[in-house]
C-alpha cells in the first residue's frame, strides 16, 4: 500500500505499536489521527503535532462520536488501523477469570468490529481505502497463560478473512498485521520480545509491498504463523505451557 499522502486513523494509537506506526506514517508524509482513552496522553501527542481523538472501543457511543469528529475534520480519511487491545493472564480453574475474559473480548474482538463498522460505509463510498486489523502470533500458536487473548486474536484473523471477502470489489483492501511479542508495555515481561523500532521498520517495509500483503508477517512471527504446517505446533505449545507455573498455587 502507499504509505505517503494518506490519512490514517489508528484506534489505540497513544502508546506502543500503534504510536510507533503513527510516527512512521507521519514521517512518510501521511496525516495521522491517533485515538485512545487517556486524555493526558492525547494532550501530549497533540503537542507533538498529531491530530487526536478520544475513543473507547468498548463503548459504541464513544466510537460513534470519534467517527463523527474524524470524518468532519478529515473527510479524506482512507486508512484505518484497529490497534486497541488488552491481554491478561487467566487461571481457567478459577471462575473469577471471567471478568478478565469479558473485558478482553469486548476490547480486542468487539472493539475491532465496532471501529470497522463505524468507518466501512465511508470507505466504501470513497471506493478506495485500507483497513488494517491487528491479530497476533498468539492467535496462531496459543499462549496458554493468556487464553482469552489468544482466542480473540484468532477471531480477529477469521474476521479479517471474512471482511476481505465481503469487501471484494469495493476498492477497500484488508490487511492483517500479525505481531510477535514486541517490546512494549504489554510485551515487556518477555526477554525475547522484538525491539519496537526493529518491528516497526520491518512492518512499514512490508506494508509498502504492492499489492498490499493479506498478512503482514515479520520474520520473528513466522514460527508462530506456520507452526501447524511445519509440525512444530504441539512442541511449541508445550513449551509455552510452562508459563502456567507462574499462576498462584501452580508451583
Amino acid at each position: 500500500m502507499k504509505i505517503s499522502n494518506r490519512t490514517v486513523f489508528i484506534a489505540g494509537g497513544t502508546s506502543g505499536i500503534g504510536l510507533e506506526l503513527g510516527r512512521r506514517f507521519a514521517a512518510a508524509g501521511s496525516a495521522v489521527i491517533l485515538g485512545g482513552r487517556r486524555t493526558d496522553l492525547l494532550a501530549e501527542l497533540e503537542g507533538e503535532g498529531f491530530a487526536t481523538v478520544e475513543i473507547d472501543v468498548a463503548d459504541q457511543d464513544s466510537v460513534d462520536r470519534a467517527r463523527d469528529a474524524i470524518l468532519r475534520d478529515h473527510p479524506g480519511l482512507d486508512a484505518i488501523v484497529t490497534m486497541a487491545g488488552v491481554g491478561f493472564p487467566e487461571d481457567l480453574r478459577d471462575p473469577a477469570h471471567f471478568t478478565a475474559a469479558k473485558q478482553t473480548i469486548d476490547i480486542n474482538l468487539l472493539g475491532t468490529i465496532r471501529v470497522i463498522d463505524a468507518f466501512t460505509p465511508h470507505l466504501i463510498d470513497r471506493g478506495t481505502g485500507t483497513i488494517i486489523t491487528v491479530s497476533s502470533g498468539i492467535g496462531f500458536l496459543p499462549f496458554p497463560l493468556m487464553p482469552t487473548y489468544a482466542a480473540t486474536k484468532a477471531a480477529v484473523h477469521a474476521y479479517s478473512e471474512a471482511l476481505r471477502a465481503q469487501l471484494d470489489g469495493t476498492g477497500v483492501e484488508v490487511a492483517e498485521l500479525v505481531p510477535p511479542a514486541v517490546a512494549t508495555h504489554m510485551g515487556s515481561a518477555n526477554p525475547n520480545a522484538l525491539g519496537l523500532d526493529e518491528f516497526a521498520t520491518e512492518v512499514m517495509g512490508l506494508l509498502e509491498t504492492e499489492p498490499t500483503p493479506r498478512e503482514i508477517l515479520v520474520e520473528r512471527v513466522l514460527m508462530h504463523r506456520w507452526a501447524e504446517r511445519d509440525g512444530t505446533y504441539d512442541e511449541l505449545v508445550a513449551q509455552r505451557s510452562r508459563a502456567l507455573a507462574t499462576l498462584p498455587g501452580r508451583q
